[in-house]
This record gives structure tokens, sequence and C-alpha cells, in this order.
């Protein structure tokens, strides 16, 4: 297995030696991996694993219009190399003119770090956590959980010269607690795992516990509802992907305007809440420059390694931006934007325990599953509730309830929230897999519409 800096060269050369593309773009990233798994109060698996995917992207010019292959795969014999420029080449050389064609961008000096080795990651990181759950696990409930730690370094060049190179640290902890037949979860992510409260987290999970040793049966219908940081990511999340400026233009989206165009500048919330992406925000820190192997309607191969700055979504509740590529933002006369890796919103000063004790009666949604889009277009969200729905009486959590169906759009919570907490690093339960980078408030829904019973548990 050779470097990646040697895959692109050799990637790049056979590229002018073919010479049937115009320009090149390579994009290699280096994972490793390592996990840990528990179950019944007992470690059961952990492993480490490496692996590599190396991106050959060709594009054909000609005259106004140009044509783009793109070709991945997963093996690292050097061998292969060759075939797959190739593939990309011939890719490119059939393809329709591609709609979001722009110029190459300039190169420059590849940074300082090019040559550096991979960096890697092990089971020992897992050391602090493993210490907490072996004390844990001699303890009233039944844990169950993973913890993973992945560290991908990505590198991004073109024939032009363009070198750019990041590792993305991406760690999570994952936690399951039962008793007497109830159960709730508790999650974190982490960059290095030398912040991960794993005891204070188990303390809560028994908290919860406890609060569950009472159960009360609800019906459905609307109820006032406090989501904590991690429901709120899972439902902005959610928002944040369907952003994008050309289907909003194009009136495909939740986005859209009636009559045409988009609805940047409408007032979405009284809350001066400000969603945002920032690939520089302290501790949630993320790639600063686009590395995409495909193009999609919020990222485009013609911009690998442009720099992504702040975008500002929405800003003191107003919607600010939309994802624009540069071909769809030159089409549309708006700035580009493209997405930084992370999502965060401010919020209030209020904490959850603060919003709780102003609650006379309502609901307590600590986690949230399956959701699913039923209408595109007022972005209509379905989907569980799991692992914990509480009721609130009085200002303290008197019981857990049933668990529920929902229905709901992430832009209606934010026009109807009432109340916004204080903002907090956290990890959304359903989007946890490919979202680890959050910083949401707890918000305050007067109606939140479960629409019915479920029969999970």
């Amino acid at each position: 297995m050779i470097g990646a800096q040697q895959v692109i060269d050799v990637a790049l050369a056979e590229a002018r030696r073919r010479g049937r593309a115009d320009e090149t773009i390579v994009v290699v990233t280096d994972r490793v991996d390592a996990s840990l798994r528990w179950a019944n109060n007992t470690m059961t698996t952990n492993g480490e694993s490496t692996g590599r995917t190396t991106t050959v992207i060709s594009v054909v010019r000609d005259g106004d219009e140009a044509t783009v292959g793109s070709v991945s795969s997963s093996a690292v014999d050097p061998a292969g190399i060759g075939d797959l420029v190739a593939a990309s080449q011939k890719a490119a050389a059939t393809a329709p003119p591609a709609r979001d064609n722009a110029p190459a961008l300039p190169g420059g000096d590849a940074p300082a770090d090019w040559h550096d080795p991979i960096p890697r990651t092990g089971a020992e990181v897992f050391g602090g956590v493993a210490a907490s759950l072996a004390r844990g696990f001699h303890g009233a409930d039944t844990l169950f959980g993973f913890a993973r730690h992945v560290l991908e370094t990505t590198f991004v060049a073109t024939s032009s010269g363009l070198r750019r190179r990041f590792t993305q640290p991406t760690g999570s902890v994952e936690i399951n607690a039962k008793r007497d037949g109830a159960s709730a979860w508790s999650g974190v992510s982490t960059a290095d795992f030398a912040d991960v409260p794993t005891d204070a987290m188990l303390e809560d999970l028994g908290t919860r516990l406890s609060w569950a040793q009472r159960r009360v049966d609800l019906p459905a219908g609307r109820y006032e509802t406090i989501m904590p940081p991690s429901t709120v990511a899972d439902m902005m999340i959610y928002l944040s992907w369907t952003m994008g400026g050309r289907s909003a233009q194009e009136g495909r989206s939740a986005l859209s305007a009636p009559g045409g165009g988009t609805r940047v500048g409408e007032k979405l919330t009284s809350l001066p809440l400000t969603m945002y992406s920032d690939p520089a925000a302290p501790g949630l820190e993320c790639s600063p420059f686009v590395a995409a192997t495909r193009s999609s309607e919020r990222a485009s191969v013609f911009d690998n390694g442009m720099a992504i700055e702040r975008v500002d979504w929405i800003r003191d509740g107003v919607i600010n931006a939309l994802a624009y590529p540069r071909a769809a933002a030159a089409e549309f006369g708006a700035p580009v934007a493209v997405g930084a890796d992370n999502l965060l919103m401010t919020g209030g000063t209020a904490s959850l325990q603060d919003m709780i004790a102003g609650t006379e009666r309502g609901l307590l949604l600590s986690t949230l599953w399956y959701i699913r889009e039923v209408d595109p277009s007022v972005l209509l969200l379905t989907g569980l509730t799991r692992d914990g729905v509480y009721l609130i009486e009085d200002g303290r959590v008197s019981a857990a309830v049933n668990n529920f169906r929902f229905n709901e759009s992430p832009l209606d919570l934010l026009r109807r929230a009432t109340e916004a907490g204080v903002s907090e690093v956290t990890l959304p339960r359903e989007w946890g897999d490919w979202a680890t980078r959050a910083e949401m408030p707890s918000l305050r829904i007067p109606d939140f519409a479960m629409s019915s019973v479920s029969q999970a548990q």
C-alpha cells in the first residue's frame, strides 16, 4: 500500500500520458477506524481497520461545455491506478454536458504537511471510557452500546497544481441502559476521547430510568414539548440537507417561495436564532475545503479544493442563505455558499433543567428515531420516539409515557418555538452515523404533534 501522495502522483502522470482529459482531479481518503462494543454488562468486541478510497475525476472541455467522469475504487494495489484513470476518462468521453460546469481553480503551493505520515488511532483511545464502563457494569442497570473513533485524511490534487490536505477526527460514544423493561439512551460526540463524560452519562441514564419506575399512558395529540439538543439536531440537520439553492429556485423544495424565487429574507421565528456551519467552529472543526467525489445540488466536483467559509443559513430568525456551488451561484445570481461538515445554532441562557422547571405540564422528548420525509414541499417529517418520553408535571419529571409517531416540519418547529435554551455540543440519535459535529439549543414547542401512539418498546 503506497502512500496517498504517491497514488496522486501516479494518477496525474497516467492522466497526462493518456491525454484524453483536459483536467484531472484526484481525491484520496485514507481511513483508520477503531471500535469498541459492549452488551449485557460485558465487553464484546473491539477492532481496528484501515482503508482507502481513490477517486479520479476527468474533465473534458468543448468550448463552453464540459463533461465529467468520476470513478472511485477501494483497491490499494498500485497496478490498478492506470485502469482507474482509463475508466474515468472513458466515462468523461461519453457523459452528457455537466450542468455544474465551472472554470478550473488555480493551483498553488502544497500545504506544509502534504508529505507527513497518515495519523493513526487504535483501541487504546477508549481506555477512559472502558474504565468507567467497567465500574458501571457492576451497577443496577444493564448496559449496551459502542464507541468508535475514525481518522480520515483526505488529499485533493488537480492537474492545475492545486493541493489540499486535511485530517478529520470523528468519534462518538452511545450507551443504552435498561432496567425493569425501561430503556434510556445517551450519546456524545468527541474528536479525541479526552473529553468523554462517561460517568456523567451513566448517572444521567440512571436518573432517567428512575423516572420510568412510574408509567403513564397518553393518547395521540399535541403536547407542550421540550426538545433537548440531540432531538433538535436531528431535525435541523435534515433541514440543512434540503437547503439547496437550485431546488429552491426551481420550485422543488420547502425553501421555494410561492410564485417563484426562494424564501431567503423571510422571517422564520421571533427567537433570535442563528443556524450556521463553520469549518473553524471551536471543538467542531472540519475540512476547510471542498472534497467532492460526485456533484450534488449542494456541492460540485468542479469546486474541489475551494475554500469553505462560515455560512449563516438562518440569521437572527431570518432565512439568510442557501447552498450554491460556483456554477449555480453564477446561474442564479446568488453568493457562492458551500456548507461545512458541521451545524450549529445559537440559543438562549436557560438550562434544560430550567426549562423543565418552568413547565406546568408537558413532555420531555429525549430521542428521535427512524425519521423519514413525508412531504418535501413543506418539509414534513415523520418518525418515532424511542428510549424515553417523559411527563413533566409542576416543573418536575414525574413519569415515563408511551412512545409516539410524530409528524413535524423543522421549519414549523422553528416558527412555533417559544423558548430556546443554552446551546450545547450534542450527538443526534438518528443521524449520528453521518453527522457528529453539532451544537444545538433545547427548544420549547407549545404544540408538538404526536400523531399516533407507537407500540414500540
